[in-house]
Formats: structure tokens, C-alpha cells, sequence
């Protein structure tokens, strides 16, 4: 939703790599491990996985020296502040939104829940499965569909701006249609990646969130979306407070958590005008 000319990632100004994440089907993932590794023998997977991959792929594939800047939505946005810890001289700037540098313990309960609802269909099979566990998988999209977007949203019926009709319409065809394609030891991946999010983690800094984000050296734009369930403005700002000099901005936005996704033409215009601010800083 970023990525285009007279946007604020201009392929015309800038070299954009756009990494896959480990776990999610096109990357490295469960789904297509060689057979030691596949399905529910696959690696547990951190986001400092995620970035030391990414940082080899920026070195010694493309011989990049510094990045200009660094920017992710929701687990992304996780990725985003790893990288300016575990590489401070390499990132000039940071632009994290809807996404913290630690999983709360709220959101990890959450995470829970998807994680019991998919395990318990019948078909799960302790993840040995012979047939997508579809059950679970559909129970898994509608208690996601309940965080995604926020109490006003659902109220206001604004999915009916996204083309359905009613309530039922939107839990189908976008909710579940949005994970049935997907493998479910796929999703149990991320989902421990989300859970063990923590860049205090890193080892240099022996658990403590506060040193590791007091290290980071890059100018920092972090925002958070004025109803995300997943990721309260509360939270960021109070995580962006320990960033030094990092400029903290809320999406004014009753979309939730997909006010990052490009869903909503006014959140997308904020996000994307934000950014420009930063790269022309």
C-alpha cells in the first residue's frame, strides 16, 4: 500500500526489499521443510531469526552497507524495532506501526486462544494432519475477526464499505477466506513468533526492553492505531518513550488493527504521509 511511484516508498527513489517471513508459506515454513523439519517438527522461529536472514540478504546478497529506513505493519512492525537493535549502525530510520518490541501479556493471552481453537479440531492430529484442519482453522479466523478491527467498526457496519452485505458476509468472505488458505502449522509458526516477541531477549541486553530500546540509534517514527485491540496506543507510546528522540503518532482510524493494511484510504494516507516526513528528514 506504500510501495509506489509519488508514494512514500518510490521505487524511482529507493531500492525496496520486501522480505517474506519465515513461517508464512512462501518463506521457509512448516508447510514446505524437507521432511525432518516439515509440519510440526519445524523450528521454533524468533523475530531475531527473521532479521538475521534478512540482514544476510542485505549484505552479502545485495552488498548494502546502510538502510535508509526500516518499516513494518503488525508483525512487521516487530521486525522493524528488532533490526534497530540488533543492527543500530545500520539503520538510519525506523517507521514501526500497529505492532510492539514485546508481546503484552493481554496479547499473549490472545494468542492463546487462536492457538486451542485450532489444535482441538479432531483433524489437527497433533499437526500429522492429512487434510487441512478446516474446523479449526474457521474458528481461528472468526475469534481473530472479534481483535482485527474495533468495537465502532462493527457497530457502524463499515464493512459494508468492503463490499458485504451483512455481519455473516464479512465473517465468510473476508475473515475466513483469509485463513483458509492458509496451512495451520503455518499460522501455529507465526504465532509463536508473535508470542516470543521480546527485543529485550537480545542477548546483549539480558532481558531488559528498556536498554534495548535505548540503544537504538536510528530516527525513529512510531505509530499506533487509535483502536487496535492487538497493540494499544498505550502500549507504543509507552514502548516509543524509551526510544531516544522517537516521534510517536496515533492513526486516527476506527478500523483497528487494519488501519496499517492499506484497507482504509484516509488511515493509508496518514501512514504514508508520516513516512515521506521521516524520509525527508
Amino acid at each position: 500500500m506504500l510501495i509506489g511511484p509519488g508514494k512514500s516508498l518510490d521505487p524511482d527513489k529507493y531500492f525496496i526489499i520486501v522480505p517474506d517471513q519465515l513461517g508464512n508459506g512462501l518463506s521457509s515454513s512448516p508447510s514446505n521443510a524437507a521432511s525432518e523439519q516439515a509440519r510440526s517438527h519445524f523450528p521454533v522461529v524468533t523475530n531475531r531469526d527473521n532479521v538475521a536472514a534478512q540482514y544476510r540478504l542485505v549484505t552479502e546478497k545485495f552488498g548494502i552497507g546502510n538502510i535508509a529506513l526500516v518499516v513494518g505493519w503488525s508483525m512487521g512492525a516487530q521486525q522493524t524495532l528488532q533490526w534497530a537493535v540488533s543492527h543500530p549502525d545500520r539503520v538510519e530510520r525506523i517507521a514501526p506501526f500497529c505492532g510492539t518490541a514485546k508481546t503484552t501479556p493481554h496479547n499473549a493471552v490472545f494468542l492463546e486462544g487462536l492457538r486451542a481453537v485450532l489444535t482441538l479440531d479432531a483433524a489437527w492430529n497433533s499437526g500429522d494432519y492429512d487434510g487441512q484442519p478446516v474446523a479449526g482453522i474457521r474458528a481461528f479466523a472468526r475469534v481473530y475477526a472479534g481483535w482485527g478491527f474495533s468495537q465502532p467498526f462493527y457497530k457502524q457496519t463499515l464493512y459494508r464499505q468492503m463490499g458485504f452485505g451483512s455481519l455473516e458476509e464479512f465473517l465468510t468472505g473476508f475473515w475466513e477466506k483469509r485463513f483458509l488458505r492458509r496451512d495451520a502449522n503455518n499460522l501455529l509458526s507465526m504465532l509463536g513468533t508473535w508470542q516470543l516477541n521480546d527485543v529485550g531477549a537480545t542477548p546483549e541486553f539480558g532481558g531488559s526492553l528498556e536498554s534495548a530500546l535505548g540503544s537504538i540509534k536510528a530516527r525513529a517514527l512510531v505509530m499506533a492505531g487509535q483502536t487496535d485491540l492487538y497493540f494499544t496506543p498505550e502500549d507504543i507510546e509507552a514502548e516509543a518513550a524509551l526510544i531516544p528522540d522517537a516521534r510517536f503518532r496515533v492513526v486516527p482510524s476506527v478500523w483497528g488493527h487494519q488501519a496499517g493494511n492499506g484497507l482504509n484510504a484516509a488511515d493509508t494516507q496518514f501512514v504514508d504521509a508520516e513516512i515521506k516526513n521521516l524520509l525527508a528528514s
